[in-house]
């Protein structure tokens, strides 16, 4: 072995061994250490917000307005045709009869003398012809059904015709233009054996004996 060889190796000295705790890091390397589980951490949080999606804001619907139907229009009935006016009454041409036709009868009760309800419907119709026709005269008849005396349904025609006369004067119509008469059971206008019958027979009748 040459000398330079011989001292080289006795100069020689193992490593010595590494101890890691007298080793001082350098600063970089004591920040990745604390700082990667750190960043790690808010990396995995970062990450779960990310993936959750915000909740979608939903409008609520509207509440639907009750729709309330129009009510149903009553149909309203039309009105009725007006009935067809009577005729012009021409007196001139007109017999006594047809002329004694346009006048109603006035009808009582059983046994009564007295003016009812229909028969002053029936008498004020009469006095409205008669004052359009100032000229006619009539002659008032009074009747009775068939029960009863003879005399004694004389004298109660001779009342229903009175009555009759009178309410008629009542409404303007002069006395002198009527004339009573009484046919007691004598001219009966129906001659069954019924109440309805008997019912025509009580009556005043109009018979117009001047135009």
């Amino acid at each position: 072995m040459s000398p330079d060889r011989g001292s080289a190796w006795k100069s020689f000295r193992p490593f010595a061994p590494c101890n890691h705790s007298d080793r001082k890091d350098p600063p970089m390397s004591r920040f990745v250490r604390t700082s990667g589980p750190i960043f790690l951490a808010a990396t995995v949080v970062f990450a779960a917000a990310c993936s959750k999606k915000p909740p979608v804001q939903t409008t609520p619907a509207p509440t639907p307005v009750p729709v309330v139907a129009a009510p149903t229009p009553v149909p309203v009935p039309p009105k009725p045709p007006k009935p067809p006016e009577a005729p012009e009454v021409r007196i001139t041409d007109r017999t006594l009869a047809e002329i004694s036709g346009y006048l109603k009868p006035a009808f009582f009760d059983y046994d009564k003398a007295d003016i009812r309800a229909d028969a002053k419907e029936a008498l004020s119709a009469d006095a409205e012809f008669l004052r359009k026709w100032p000229t006619l005269k009539v002659n008032l008849e009074g009747h009775c059904d068939e029960r009863g005396t003879r005399e004694y349904n004389l004298a109660l025609a001779q009342r229903r015709a009175a009555s009759a006369r009178d309410f008629l004067v009542s409404l303007g119509i002069d006395a002198s233009r009527l004339q009573i008469v009484s046919y007691g059971k004598e001219r009966p206008f129906c001659t069954g054996q019924t109440e309805d019958c008997w019912q025509k027979n009580r009556r005043a009748h109009f018979v117009v004996t001047a135009k």
